[in-house]
Formats: structure tokens, C-alpha cells, sequence
């Protein structure tokens, strides 16, 4: 039984903290009392403590088990499922004070860092030596790598890079025992005794909590080509879509965005995106390549209805175009006073289905949806407008987040592709790996937390 924390714990932790570095003035309280999702945003922790090493990290540990008191580590708190917030209060644990890159190996491509390292930061530095870090969620200038990896995150470029998950070679964490493990190794290959790393990717910190995550590195692709197709109907681009992955083309980055979102955004930033439907296509590596690629592509587009494909001529072209669709989410949430923003996924070729389905419930149920995402890789996310202040029509959104996932499972597909599960997806769990999946679940959260103190009331629906 979780408790609050005693006053005895209160003391101790001052004891391995700084001064600087644990509080509980109410304006951390309630800085970290919620994340970008904006989900029960009531649960303020009693305490926050900013940990710069994993000791403290151990210690902290240790005492929430000899006390019970929860535990919740979080980044940026950029995640959109509520999986920072600490619902059962107790202790926030903010990790961005651990924002070292301890080291780039050139020789073997790797890096090793802290989990406060903020994405785009390390993509930056090892860049300047010629290699690449691929996964890019659209937050990458403000989330963490730590956080990335709590989330399983991914991004446009996973269409032909893959995701988080694919980067991680080996962790160093400490479960809530207060007990510091590494895991996986520093090579590319390692099948010594079960996958602890993969299990710990996307565990959103509810079986131990990431202090050092070793990443695997690629050599920078030589060059990059980027263009937009626009489309009189979003149903036209998701049959573009379906047929670039037929033809085997497998592009850096295929992003769809639908009408809606394009106005949206436009409003937002006057960046010159036509009012239509529109695709967002990237194709890198050598020069030949990526021009033979993008030539084929816009061959496909034409086929499909595009009423113009245009080139970026200029980095400052290019990074305009990905201005407005890393701002999509920001855009869109102007939109109404409160929007509903789920992550679904489907088998590529099943795009236009989800498409024209989510089209047919949006008439049908009157809640206006709004779709984007990374169609290359079928992961869409859907954007349910609504008004909390109106419970009639906040209860049909929530009706119609059901009816997209019961779609989404219908087309074989999942309820989360990146954004994870949170408190947000909690209760649909089931629907998609059903109850023996739960249980087996529920077991694995024992055994690796058997007091329920690392980020209680997440992913298991309670």
C-alpha cells in the first residue's frame, strides 16, 4: 500500500540531495505535477528532487521502499499520454540535471550518455564528426534522450530508420530495490540470458529508471532531398502513400497531413502550404540515390492525383517544411478548446482503410477529426476536437476515441505506435493483447517492483 512521505523520509532525502537540488515550494510541485498530454493535472508530488548521479538515484530508491512512497522519474515532460505524472504523488524525480554525453566512439559508432541529454543536442554533436542518430520525435529540441527511451519514442525518419528501440544497445539502471544493473553490452550482437534492455525500452519507468543509455550510431547519409505533393483529397495521398511502399521504395521520411491540419498550421505560421491535402517527402544517402528515389516517388504521386510536387530548393526551404509539420500538434490544438490526440498504427497498405473510416465516423458522429502523422510507417496520429466545458459533446469524443481504436484493431493494427500508453491508453490494453497479456504484464511489474513504487497507475490499468 502506497503511502505519503513521512516525515522522517522528508529528512533524509535532504541528506543525499543538495539544498539546490530537492524542494517542495508549491511552484515545482506543480510544474511536475503533469506533462504535455495535460492529464489530471491535480496530481502535484509532495516533493521534487533534480538527482545529478545515479547514487542518489540508488539511495532514493532504497528509502521510497523502506517507506512506500511513489516514485515518478520524468524528462521534459513532453510525452502525450500522461506517463509523467505522478498520480499517486509522492516523489518527482526530474532527470534533466544528468545531461552529459560522456562519450562518442567514432571508432565503433556508438555514444554514451545521461538521460537528461536532450535529442536534438546529441544529433547535433555527432554530426559535426559525420554520424547520425536517426529516431527524431517531433519534440527532439526539447525531450530527452531518457525520456525517449522511457516512451519507446519515434518520429518521421522510422519509416526507413526504425525507432528508439533500434538505437539502444545498453543501459545502466537501477531497479527499486535501489540495486544498479547494466544491461545489453557495447557490441552490435548480444544474446547473453533474457533482453533487459528491450524490456526496459518503452517501460515509461515502471520497472526501474535509466541513468546512462548506450546508443548505437550510423555514418551520416551524404545527402538529403525534400519535397511536398498536394492532393484535392486526404483519401488521394493515403493512396499515394500505399503505393510508394508497394513499389518497394522506402523513403527517409513519408508524412501525411490532412486539410484540416495544413489550415491549421498555416494559421499558425504563414509558411505558404497550399489548402490541400498534403504529403512531406524525404529521401537521403548518396546523391544518386536519393535523386533516383525521389524521381520515382514523384512519378507515383502524379499517377495518384498530386496537383503539384514541389522540390526545397534551400536548407532554409527544407527546414520550413519541417517547421510546420513538427508544429502540427500545436497548430491543431488552437483549434478547438480541447483536443483528444491518440498515436494509432496499421499495416502501411491499410492507410487509405483508416483514412476513409475515420472520415466516415467523423460525419457520422458530428466530433471533428484531424489527421497527421507518419503515414510511412502507418502511424497516424488522430486528433478528436471537442470542449470539456460541454460534457455532451465531450462524451461523444470519448465515444469516438473508442471507435478509432476498435478500427484501428480491426485493420490489424495497434493503439499506440510511439506516444506509449501512460494514463491515457491504460484502460484499452486489453482490447488489444487481452487478459492473459495483462496479467502477464502485472507479473513482470511485480517482480521487478514488488512495493509499486516506481510510476504507479501507468500502462497496467488499475
Amino acid at each position: 500500500m502506497l503511502t505519503m512521505i513521512p516525515k522522517q523520509a522528508r529528512e533524509r532525502l535532504k541528506d543525499i540531495y543538495p539544498q539546490d537540488a530537492i524542494s517542495h515550494q508549491a511552484e515545482d510541485l506543480v510544474a511536475y505535477g503533469f506533462d504535455a498530454a495535460a492529464i489530471a493535472p491535480e496530481s502535484a508530488p509532495e516533493m521534487v528532487a533534480f538527482p545529478t548521479e545515479t547514487g542518489q538515484i540508488s539511495a532514493t530508491l532504497k528509502l521510497a521502499n523502506e517507506f512506500g512512497f511513489p516514485v515518478t522519474a520524468r524528462g521534459a515532460g513532453t510525452g502525450a499520454v500522461g506517463a509523467a505524472v505522478p498520480v499517486h504523488k509522492g516523489l518527482a524525480l526530474v532527470m534533466t540535471r544528468m545531461n552529459r554525453i560522456l562519450e562518442i566512439d567514432r571508432d565503433n559508432l556508438t555514444a554514451l550518455v545521461e538521460p537528461g541529454v536532450v535529442t536534438g543536442k546529441l544529433q547535433e554533436e555527432v554530426e559535426k564528426l559525420g554520424l547520425f542518430y536517426p529516431p527524431d520525435p517531433s519534440s527532439l529540441h526539447v525531450s530527452t534522450l531518457g525520456g525517449n527511451v522511457a516512451m519507446g519514442s519515434g518520429g518521421p525518419r522510422a519509416v526507413k530508420y526504425g525507432v528508439t528501440r533500434d538505437y539502444v544497445l545498453g543501459l545502466e539502471v537501477v531497479f527499486a530495490d535501489g540495486s544498479i544493473v547494466a544491461t545489453g553490452a557495447q557490441t552490435m550482437k548480444s544474446v547473453v540470458g533474457y533482453d533487459l534492455t528491450r524490456l526496459m525500452v518503452g517501460s515509461e519507468g515502471t520497472l526501474g529508471i535509466v541513468t546512462r543509455i548506450r546508443l548505437r550510431l550510423i555514418p551520416k547519409p551524404e545527402t538529403v532531398m525534400t519535397a511536398t505533393a498536394s492532393f484535392a483529397q486526404v483519401s488521394q495521398a493515403a493512396r499515394a502513400v500505399a503505393a510508394i511502399t508497394s513499389a518497394r521504395i522506402i523513403p527517409c521520411a513519408l508524412e501525411l497531413m490532412d486539410r484540416g491540419s495544413v489550415e491549421a498550421v498555416e494559421k499558425l505560421l504563414q509558411a505558404g502550404l497550399p489548402a490541400a491535402s498534403l504529403l512531406l517527402i524525404e529521401t537521403d544517402g548518396p546523391k544518386e540515390q536519393a535523386s533516383m528515389e525521389m524521381s520515382r516517388i514523384e512519378g507515383i504521386l502524379r499517377e495518384h492525383g498530386a496537383e503539384g510536387v514541389k522540390t526545397a530548393s534551400t536548407r532554409k526551404d527544407r527546414d520550413l517544411l519541417w517547421k510546420a509539420r513538427r508544429s502540427m500538434s500545436q497548430a491543431t490544438s488552437r483549434m478547438a478548446p480541447n483536443k483528444i490526440n491518440e498515436d494509432v498504427t496499421v499495416p502501411r497498405s491499410r492507410i487509405p482503410d483508416l483514412i476513409s473510416r475515420l472520415e466516415a465516423l467523423s460525419e457520422k458522429t458530428g466530433a471533428p477529426i484531424i489527421s497527421f502523422g507518419h503515414a510511412g510507417d502507418g502511424n497516424m496520429h488522430v486528433n478528436i476536437l471537442t470542449d470539456k466545458r460541454d460534457e455532451k459533446r465531450y462524451a461523444q469524443a470519448l465515444k469516438t476515441v473508442e471507435d478509432v481504436f476498435r478500427i484501428t484493431l480491426e485493420l490489424g493494427g495497434t493503439l499506440s505506435g510511439e506516444h506509449g500508453i501512460g494514463l491515457a491508453k491504460a484502460k484499452y490494453i486489453e482490447s488489444e493483447i487481452g487478459e492473459r497479456g495483462v496479467e502477464i504484464i502485472r507479473a513482470i511489474k511485480k517482480l521487478f517492483d514488488p512495493n509499486n513504487i516506481l510510476n504507479p497507475g501507468k500502462i497496467i490499468p488499475e
